[in-house]
């Protein structure tokens, strides 16, 4: 373990990550409303060492009661519309939305197909948009990670009022998962 954990350092000090910027964590809900796991399998690589955001913070939880974030990905499908509506709602305020992958924001391969809804944002307010087919782990990273602030300030400011302002993050690369 004490080997596996020197390398672990090594391998961020070679990276040259940036240290832990915020004092407060938070959870992330990952929703899959119909994707044909590409963007999962990305999703899963920003806990790599090359990204790591835990060390931001960011966890990955089972339960809605539980997160911060709902992060969703593929084409939301008419089965999938009251279970998002219904973890959407068993989060508490204040919440953000996060849409994963071309899918999610409804310019995908499924776009057009009679059981999509369409993309993510008629059935919940969206305010962080991830574009890509799939997204680099690092557009992942850096998406997440500039939509969390105005959460964490609205979680720490007085009266805990709503979420501010929708972000984009910059444009994803293209290729295949796992280049």
């Amino acid at each position: 373990m004490f080997v596996l954990l020197r390398h672990l350092q090594r391998v961020r000090r070679e990276a040259a990550l940036p240290r832990r910027s915020g004092a407060r964590s938070l959870a992330i809900r990952h929703v899959d409303a119909g994707s044909c796991n590409a963007c999962e399998h990305e999703l899963t690589a920003t806990a790599a060492p090359q990204y790591d955001l835990q060390r931001f913070g960011l966890d990955i939880v089972a339960s809605p009661r539980h997160a911060d974030v709902l992060l969703v990905t593929g084409p939301v499908t008419t089965r999938m519309v009251d279970p998002l509506q219904a973890a959407y709602e068993a989060m508490p305020e204040p919440r953000l939305v996060a849409a994963l992958g071309d899918c999610a924001l409804g310019c995908g391969v499924l776009a057009a197909a009679d059981e999509i809804v369409g993309p993510l944002d008629t059935v919940l307010p969206v305010d962080v948009r991830i574009p890509g087919c799939p997204p680099a782990p690092q557009a992942i990273a850096e998406a997440i990670l500039a939509g969390t602030p105005s959460l964490r300030r609205t979680r720490s400011g007085p009266g805990n009022a709503g979420v501010a302002g929708a972000v984009n993050s910059a444009p994803a690369r293209s290729g295949n998962v796992g280049e």
